[in-house]
Protein backbone atom coordinates (compact mmCIF):
# COMPACT_ATOMS: atom_id res chain seq x y z
CA UNK A 1 0.00 0.00 0.00
CA UNK A 2 2.71 2.44 1.13
CA UNK A 3 4.79 1.43 -2.08
CA UNK A 4 1.33 2.50 -4.30
CA UNK A 5 1.22 5.91 -2.64
CA UNK A 6 4.66 6.67 -3.26
CA UNK A 7 4.20 5.64 -7.01
CA UNK A 8 1.34 7.94 -7.12
CA UNK A 9 3.12 10.86 -5.44
CA UNK A 10 6.14 10.56 -7.34
CA UNK A 11 3.96 10.82 -10.61
CA UNK A 12 2.19 13.39 -9.48
CA UNK A 13 5.54 15.22 -9.26
CA UNK A 14 6.52 14.06 -12.31
CA UNK A 15 3.09 15.02 -13.77
CA UNK A 16 3.48 18.28 -12.11
CA UNK A 17 6.98 19.16 -13.53
CA UNK A 18 5.87 18.09 -16.73
CA UNK A 19 3.10 20.56 -16.55
CA UNK A 20 5.43 23.80 -15.43
CA UNK A 21 8.02 22.73 -18.14
CA UNK A 22 5.45 23.37 -20.60
CA UNK A 23 4.39 26.10 -19.18
CA UNK A 24 7.79 27.74 -18.73
CA UNK A 25 8.46 27.30 -22.63
CA UNK A 26 5.06 28.27 -23.84
CA UNK A 27 5.65 31.64 -21.63
CA UNK A 28 9.41 32.03 -22.72
CA UNK A 29 7.85 31.65 -26.21
CA UNK A 30 5.27 33.87 -25.91
CA UNK A 31 8.07 36.39 -24.52
CA UNK A 32 10.72 36.06 -27.03
CA UNK A 33 7.71 36.11 -29.55
CA UNK A 34 6.70 39.34 -28.06
CA UNK A 35 9.87 40.74 -27.74
CA UNK A 36 10.83 40.12 -31.37
CA UNK A 37 7.56 42.12 -32.49
CA UNK A 38 7.87 45.51 -30.32
CA UNK A 39 11.32 45.12 -31.81
CA UNK A 40 10.59 44.83 -35.32
CA UNK A 41 7.73 48.07 -34.73
CA UNK A 42 9.98 49.58 -33.27
CA UNK A 43 12.59 49.35 -36.32
CA UNK A 44 9.73 50.57 -38.01
CA UNK A 45 8.73 53.50 -35.92
CA UNK A 46 12.33 54.68 -36.62
CA UNK A 47 12.82 53.85 -40.30
CA UNK A 48 9.53 55.59 -40.76
CA UNK A 49 10.59 58.45 -39.33
CA UNK A 50 14.10 58.72 -40.63
CA UNK A 51 12.03 58.63 -43.99
CA UNK A 52 9.58 61.19 -43.11
CA UNK A 53 13.09 63.37 -41.91
CA UNK A 54 14.23 62.60 -45.20
CA UNK A 55 11.54 63.63 -47.11
CA UNK A 56 10.97 67.49 -45.02
CA UNK A 57 14.70 67.84 -45.89
CA UNK A 58 14.35 66.99 -49.17
CA UNK A 59 11.06 69.21 -49.98
CA UNK A 60 13.31 72.00 -47.54
CA UNK A 61 16.43 71.79 -50.23
CA UNK A 62 14.19 72.20 -53.35
CA UNK A 63 11.99 74.81 -51.80
CA UNK A 64 15.38 76.84 -51.51
CA UNK A 65 16.74 75.83 -54.72
CA UNK A 66 13.63 77.35 -56.36
CA UNK A 67 14.00 80.61 -53.84
CA UNK A 68 17.78 80.22 -55.54
CA UNK A 69 16.86 79.88 -58.77
CA UNK A 70 14.49 83.11 -58.68
CA UNK A 71 16.83 85.35 -57.32
CA UNK A 72 19.24 84.33 -59.82
CA UNK A 73 17.24 85.07 -62.76
CA UNK A 74 16.41 87.78 -60.80
CA UNK A 75 20.09 88.93 -60.63
CA UNK A 76 20.36 88.02 -64.25
CA UNK A 77 17.67 90.30 -65.30
CA UNK A 78 19.32 93.08 -63.23
CA UNK A 79 22.84 92.61 -65.19
CA UNK A 80 20.56 92.79 -68.65
CA UNK A 81 18.86 96.00 -67.58
CA UNK A 82 22.63 97.56 -66.63
CA UNK A 83 24.23 96.20 -69.90
CA UNK A 84 21.12 97.88 -71.86
CA UNK A 85 21.70 101.27 -70.23
CA UNK A 86 25.31 101.22 -70.43
CA UNK A 87 24.74 100.66 -73.84
CA UNK A 88 22.84 103.44 -74.10
CA UNK A 89 25.07 105.96 -72.00
CA UNK A 90 27.81 104.70 -74.52
CA UNK A 91 25.92 105.52 -77.91
CA UNK A 92 24.53 109.18 -75.85
CA UNK A 93 28.43 109.86 -75.38
CA UNK A 94 29.20 109.02 -78.69
CA UNK A 95 26.33 111.50 -79.86
CA UNK A 96 27.72 113.85 -77.23
CA UNK A 97 31.41 113.50 -78.14
CA UNK A 98 30.64 113.97 -81.91
CA UNK A 99 28.01 116.88 -81.59
CA UNK A 100 30.41 118.21 -79.38
CA UNK A 101 33.36 117.97 -82.32
CA UNK A 102 31.21 119.76 -85.08
CA UNK A 103 30.70 122.00 -82.74
CA UNK A 104 34.49 122.55 -82.59
CA UNK A 105 34.71 122.72 -86.38
CA UNK A 106 31.77 125.28 -86.54
CA UNK A 107 33.46 127.48 -84.24
CA UNK A 108 36.85 126.92 -85.98
CA UNK A 109 38.66 126.28 -82.44
CA UNK A 110 40.46 123.33 -84.11
CA UNK A 111 41.97 122.35 -86.88
CA UNK A 112 39.98 120.52 -89.32
CA UNK A 113 41.27 118.05 -92.24
CA UNK A 114 38.62 116.16 -94.76
CA UNK A 115 36.78 116.14 -97.95
CA UNK A 116 35.19 119.62 -99.46
CA UNK A 117 34.96 121.84 -102.09
CA UNK A 118 37.57 124.95 -102.96
CA UNK A 119 35.49 127.91 -104.76
CA UNK A 120 37.47 130.89 -106.01
CA UNK A 121 36.06 134.18 -106.72
CA UNK A 122 37.53 136.43 -109.28
CA UNK A 123 36.95 139.64 -110.54
CA UNK A 124 35.85 140.06 -114.34
CA UNK A 125 37.99 141.46 -117.19
CA UNK A 126 35.97 145.18 -117.67
CA UNK A 127 37.00 148.45 -119.77
CA UNK A 128 37.99 151.05 -117.09
CA UNK A 129 36.63 154.09 -119.58
CA UNK A 130 33.83 152.25 -120.76
CA UNK A 131 31.96 150.18 -117.92
CA UNK A 132 31.53 150.61 -114.07
CA UNK A 133 34.62 148.63 -112.48
CA UNK A 134 31.87 148.07 -109.28
CA UNK A 135 30.03 145.77 -111.70
CA UNK A 136 33.06 143.77 -112.41
CA UNK A 137 34.29 142.91 -109.25
CA UNK A 138 33.59 140.43 -106.32
CA UNK A 139 31.73 142.19 -103.52
CA UNK A 140 31.68 140.83 -100.11
CA UNK A 141 27.37 139.58 -100.70
CA UNK A 142 28.78 137.90 -103.47
CA UNK A 143 31.56 135.44 -100.82
CA UNK A 144 28.53 135.55 -98.38
CA UNK A 145 25.98 133.88 -100.57
CA UNK A 146 29.01 131.34 -101.09
CA UNK A 147 29.46 130.72 -97.78
CA UNK A 148 25.94 130.91 -96.77
CA UNK A 149 25.16 127.91 -99.28
CA UNK A 150 27.90 126.06 -97.84
CA UNK A 151 26.51 126.43 -94.40
CA UNK A 152 22.60 125.39 -95.45
CA UNK A 153 24.43 122.28 -97.37
CA UNK A 154 26.44 120.71 -94.08
CA UNK A 155 29.86 121.97 -94.22
CA UNK A 156 31.52 121.32 -90.84
CA UNK A 157 34.07 124.17 -91.40
CA UNK A 158 35.08 127.08 -93.35
CA UNK A 159 37.62 129.33 -94.54
CA UNK A 160 38.25 132.53 -96.65
CA UNK A 161 41.91 132.71 -97.90
CA UNK A 162 43.31 130.29 -95.16
CA UNK A 163 41.37 132.73 -92.84
CA UNK A 164 38.74 130.21 -90.64
CA UNK A 165 35.69 131.45 -90.08
CA UNK A 166 32.47 131.25 -87.50
CA UNK A 167 29.06 131.97 -87.59
CA UNK A 168 29.85 135.28 -85.83
CA UNK A 169 32.42 136.18 -88.42
CA UNK A 170 31.95 139.70 -90.28
CA UNK A 171 33.36 140.28 -93.74
CA UNK A 172 33.28 144.05 -94.97
CA UNK A 173 34.37 144.95 -98.65
CA UNK A 174 36.57 147.82 -99.07
CA UNK A 175 37.14 148.03 -103.24
CA UNK A 176 39.08 145.34 -104.31
CA UNK A 177 39.73 143.58 -101.27
CA UNK A 178 37.72 142.59 -98.30
CA UNK A 179 38.19 142.35 -94.78
CA UNK A 180 37.82 138.93 -92.82
CA UNK A 181 37.34 139.26 -89.12
CA UNK A 182 39.59 142.50 -89.36
CA UNK A 183 42.33 140.78 -91.80
CA UNK A 184 42.03 142.21 -95.25
CA UNK A 185 42.77 139.78 -98.74
CA UNK A 186 43.10 140.72 -102.10
CA UNK A 187 41.39 138.87 -104.70
CA UNK A 188 41.04 136.46 -105.70
CA UNK A 189 39.06 134.91 -102.99
CA UNK A 190 39.56 130.86 -102.01
CA UNK A 191 36.68 129.68 -100.46
CA UNK A 192 36.96 126.15 -98.57
CA UNK A 193 34.61 123.86 -97.01
CA UNK A 194 34.80 120.48 -95.46
CA UNK A 195 31.90 118.17 -95.89
CA UNK A 196 30.40 116.09 -98.40
CA UNK A 197 32.16 117.33 -101.26
CA UNK A 198 29.16 115.44 -103.50
CA UNK A 199 26.71 117.08 -101.61
CA UNK A 200 27.98 120.78 -101.62
CA UNK A 201 28.93 121.03 -105.07
CA UNK A 202 25.92 120.18 -106.04
CA UNK A 203 24.23 122.81 -103.61
CA UNK A 204 26.64 125.15 -105.55
CA UNK A 205 25.70 124.40 -108.94
CA UNK A 206 21.97 123.97 -108.66
CA UNK A 207 20.01 125.60 -111.57
CA UNK A 208 19.55 129.09 -110.76
CA UNK A 209 21.42 128.49 -107.86
CA UNK A 210 24.55 130.37 -105.75
CA UNK A 211 27.30 129.49 -109.30
CA UNK A 212 24.45 130.54 -111.54
CA UNK A 213 23.80 134.29 -109.87
CA UNK A 214 27.51 134.95 -109.67
CA UNK A 215 28.04 134.83 -113.11
CA UNK A 216 25.00 137.02 -114.19
CA UNK A 217 26.75 139.41 -111.52
CA UNK A 218 30.13 138.86 -114.21
CA UNK A 219 32.28 137.00 -111.05
CA UNK A 220 34.50 134.27 -112.66
CA UNK A 221 34.12 131.23 -110.44
CA UNK A 222 35.79 128.27 -110.54
CA UNK A 223 35.02 125.22 -108.36
CA UNK A 224 36.55 121.98 -106.89
CA UNK A 225 36.29 118.69 -105.51
CA UNK A 226 39.31 117.63 -103.13
CA UNK A 227 39.34 114.87 -101.03
CA UNK A 228 41.29 116.47 -98.66
CA UNK A 229 41.12 119.92 -97.27
CA UNK A 230 43.21 121.30 -94.07
CA UNK A 231 41.84 123.95 -92.59
CA UNK A 232 44.04 126.16 -89.75
CA UNK A 233 42.40 127.22 -86.08
CA UNK A 234 41.22 130.22 -85.91
CA UNK A 235 44.07 132.81 -85.24
CA UNK A 236 44.03 134.53 -82.37
CA UNK A 237 44.36 138.65 -82.57
CA UNK A 238 44.47 139.56 -79.27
Amino acid sequence: MRKNEEYKKRGRHILFSVVFLVLGFILAFSYRTLGMHDDNENHQSEAFLQEEQYREDLIAQQERNKELSDELLAKQEEIREFERSFSTREKNHEVLVEEAEDLRLLLGIIPAVGQGVRITLQDADYDPVEQNPNDYIVHESHVLRVVNELRISGAQGLAINGQRITSSSYIKCTGPVITVDGRTFPAPFVIEAIGDMEVLSSALNLKGGVIDGLTRDNIVVTTEQSKEIQLTAIRDEG
